[in-house]
């Protein structure tokens, strides 16, 4: 059992999808530490009729050290489409001890980045200074459903700089 996988057995599966990237496609530079570092779109099909809220985590599990997480953000309304530059819900902390989003910026080659969204039957009554693993312990057992849209993205580092 992986520690950034739901563990409950009983959630059903969300189709995550975005306007800005397909699955396991390239990431548009403006979603990035290039770019302007804007959170994308999200579009969710479906939503249990449970869902109070929903909440999401973005990591990178191909960081040199562990899975870096860029970031975190609950009881966001249980809704379709999220929209770019998401400012809606509560940021936790991600690995650059920041508690907004900051996009793919890989130090150098093809990393692999997953937005995880999870459909809760609750809304969290967390602090802004949590990181990944009190978040995942609150949303433990109030996962009504769960989906994923992974994208790529490329940075190559000339000359150490």
């Amino acid at each position: 059992m992986t520690p950034f996988a739901p563990v409950q057995t009983d959630i059903m599966k969300l189709d995550v999808k975005s306007k800005s990237f397909q699955q396991n496609e390239v990431i548009p530079r403006k979603h990035t530490c290039d770019g302007v570092n804007i959170s994308p779109s999200l579009d969710i099909a479906f939503l249990p009729n449970s869902t109070v809220s929903l909440a999401i985590l973005v990591e990178d599990p191909d960081a040199p050290i562990n899975t870096w997480v860029h970031w975190i953000v609950w009881n966001i309304p249980a809704i379709h489409h999220i929209p770019e530059h998401c400012k809606m819900g509560t940021s936790g902390m991600n690995d650059f001890s920041k508690n907004f989003y900051c996009g793919p910026c890989p130090v150098n080659g093809t990393h692999t980045y997953s937005f995880k969204v999870y459909a809760l039957d609750t809304k969290l009554n967390l602090s802004g200074k949590i990181r990944k693993y009190d978040f995942l312990k609150a949303i433990d057992n109030h996962i009504v459903a769960y989906g994923e849209l992974n994208g790529k993205y490329t940075r190559q580092i000339k000359n150490g700089l």
